[in-house]
């Protein structure tokens, strides 16, 4: 995660934990599709031992420790971490909370990890390859890497028109994203499926579930992520792979 998207995450941390509305009780891939209770992919994971990278309040780490789990729970910002360990206090669960960056996972033994687990923070990662080869550093063999970002085609379309799908930018563009929330600059990476997928192959994973959800059907729109776009196109990718090797 770059530094300045760590500042920005300083800045932004109050507001958007006051709006944002995630739950502790079961972790989550995006706003408004289906959570883990419905997905399944990460199993069982009591008495597992889990990363969460670019875990922000922590409250995805914070379900999977109410489930049993011992949970390792990394983000760049620091006030991100501050407001995920009164959470974790507060729900009366026990979370290991670092600041760091994704791809600098030196305090985690390797082939140590039951599970690594990210949910909408890879965005903020240029070299997202250092990322997955730390990633398949700590996991034991076979045991799964689970994911989620904003899906690369919702990044094409403006939400700033009322004309849907509006084309404001090429698939194959690689200029980082620059906008605003609540008036703070935000800068996400833009990874095409065809480079998450590749990028996993290099470091030895094997990619087994690919999931573009739709919005859940009857399900309350969530007013600080929902566009009118999401329900024409996936908002979210999610993929689980597998480590090879050792």
């Amino acid at each position: 995660m770059a530094t300045d998207n760590a500042f920005t995450w300083d800045r932004l941390s109050a507001w958007y934990q006051a709006n944002a509305q995630i739950p502790t009780d079961v972790a989550t891939y995006g706003s408004d599709i289906p959570t883990e209770a419905d997905l399944r992919l990460c199993g069982d994971v009591a008495s597992k031992r889990i990363l969460d990278l670019g875990c922000g309040g922590g409250q995805c780490a914070i379900a999977f420790a109410r489930q049993g789990a011992r949970v390792i729970a990394v983000d760049h910002s620091a006030e991100q971490l501050t407001y995920a360990r009164r959470l974790a206090d507060g729900e009366g669960v026990k979370v290991e909370l670092r600041q760091s960056d994704m791809a600098d996972l030196a305090f985690v033994t390797t082939a140590s990890i039951d599970l690594v687990f990210s949910s909408w923070a890879l965005c903020y990662v240029d070299d997202i390859g250092r990322v997955f080869r730390q990633v398949h550093r700590v996991l034991r063999t076979n045991a799964p890497f689970v994911f989620s970002l904003p899906h690369p085609a919702s990044r094409l379309v403006s939400r700033d028109s009322d004309e849907p799908l509006l084309v404001r930018r090429g698939y194959w563009d690689h200029e980082p994203l620059q906008w605003e929330w609540n008036g703070v600059p935000v800068v996400e990476y833009q990874h095409t499926v065809a480079e998450l997928f590749t990028g996993l192959q290099r470091s030895n994973f094997a990619v087994d579930t690919l999931l573009e959800p739709e919005p859940v059907a009857g399900m309350a729109r969530h007013p600080l992520h929902w566009h009118d776009n999401n329900a024409l196109i996936p908002s979210t990718l999610i993929i689980r792979a597998r480590k090879l090797g050792i």
